[in-house]
């Protein structure tokens, strides 16, 4: 499926990818989400030499969010420059299930592809504060 280009969500996200730190991998991954109002926060990834400490674009858009407030998402837009959609790795799953666990989450490349799921897609069974006790 392609995207249309004018999703607000998508473009945010390819605008986002074109600030991403990635001088290691060479990996740019852009990120944006929508919040409940219709505010959109983007996010890119950041590397460091030591790669444990590399943000994924994901994380540092929940982290701006958060910061400026936002407690719930309802749309997660994530773009790379790869021949099919990259989903999101674990630890941004485990995020993105705790901020918005029932948002659509739309997966792009540059192409023009992209892949829908919901948060519940990719991380059934996902551990949160119900297990906490």
């Amino acid at each position: 499926m392609k995207y249309r280009p004018d999703d607000p969500l998508i473009a945010a996200a390819i605008a986002a990818r074109e600030k991403a730190f990635a001088p290691y991998s060479k990996f740019k991954v852009g990120a944006a989400l929508q919040a409940e109002d219709g505010t959109i926060v983007p996010g890119c990834n950041v590397e460091s030499a030591s790669y444990g400490l590399t943000i994924c674009a994901e994380r540092a858009a929940i982290a701006r969010g958060v910061g400026d407030g936002f407690r719930c998402f309802t749309r997660v837009a994530v773009v790379t420059d790869t021949e099919k959609p990259t989903p999101p790795c674990g630890a941004c799953r485990q995020l993105l299930w705790e901020f918005a666990p029932d948002a659509e989450v739309l997966l792009a490349n540059l192409n023009g592809d992209v892949i829908r799921w919901t948060v519940r897609d990719l991380i059934p069974g996902a551990f949160d504060a119900k297990q906490l006790g």
